[in-house]
């Protein structure tokens, strides 16, 4: 059995078509939505990510608004920009890149920002809305991999998913998701005992940790979905994930491919958010 691949660029280019369209009923009715990304250092990962970002908003129809800050940017004047692009009615997501220098508390700086605006997910209130089925925004990497789930129209009630990875980022909220569509969630980390005894259960398994390998053709269950949300490099310095990734798609059902799967789908499911904040602030003033 060789595993049908789950192809993230595809969907990626099918669901901003979507947004663009939206955005277009929008401005439509006076409304451009806009995204605020703010950077700040100068590290080059970063750079190439918010690049992306920026990017994407602009293919997408939406307005985005790039601030670069030096690394020596103080914490109080952060928190006071956030602040302003809370009050700035025509922003509707604000986007701080991760990671923050040392000086900076992130998380203080991420529950400064309204959760209204909180396009990346990543707010306390958020996490809280995840939590309990409340309306909020969900963090784009996991949100992004249940996308692809439904892509290929696969039933998760009653299925048993494990989740390797334990962040707030991805991990955690990936297995609320999860939770929500009725599969059995087994969340595993680096002190799990027998890996392999986890996932081998698995109809599906999301990993979710950067590491090299960390799931082989030997720990996956026939026919089963996999899921592969890490971004390393191999010994040559080519890009690949948590999965070994020629191995098990000899076994799995289904799989995603490292690069071209999630990567490109955390960006356009940070698009859907941001013009889902647009939608309710203009359906707010509507009333």
């Amino acid at each position: 059995m060789t595993a049908q691949l789950i192809d993230g660029n595809a969907l990626s280019k099918t669901l901003r078509a979507e947004v663009a369209t939206r955005a277009a009923a929008l401005k439509a009715r006076g409304v451009v939505p806009g995204l605020a990304v703010v950077l700040v250092g100068e590290n080059p990962a970063s750079q190439v990510y918010v690049r992306n970002k920026v990017k994407a908003c602009e293919d997408s129809g939406l307005h985005s608004v790039l601030e670069k800050y030096p690394a020596d940017l103080s914490e109080a004047d952060l928190l006071a920009r956030v602040e302003a692009l809370n009050n700035d009615p025509a922003i509707h997501g604000i986007l701080v890149q991760l990671p923050l220098p040392a000086h900076i508390d992130a998380q203080k700086v991420i529950e400064a920002i309204a959760p209204a605006k909180d396009v990346d997910g990543f707010h306390v209130a958020s996490a809280g809305a995840l939590m309990t089925g409340s309306p909020g925004f969900w963090p784009c990497t996991p949100y992004g991999c249940m996308k692809m789930l439904e892509s290929i129209g696969y039933e998760l009630r009653g299925k048993h998913a494990v989740v390797i990875g334990r962040s707030n980022i991805v991990g955690k909220p990936m297995a609320l998701m999860l939770l929500a569509k009725s599969a059995t969630v087994t969340i595993c980390h680096s002190a799990t005992a027998d890996l392999g005894a986890m996932t081998r259960q698995a109809d599906v398994v999301v990993a979710a940790v950067g590491k090299r390998n960390v799931l082989t053709a030997d720990m996956v269950k026939p026919g089963a979905v996999v899921i592969d949300v890490g971004m390393n490099r191999n010994d040559e310095g080519k890009l690949c994930g948590d999965v070994d990734f020629a191995g098990v798609r000899e076994v799995a059902g289904w799989i995603t491919p490292v690069p071209g799967g999630v990567g490109p789908m955390t960006i356009t499911m940070l698009l859907v958010n941001t013009i889902e904040a647009a939608e309710r602030t203009a359906a707010a003033s509507a009333t």
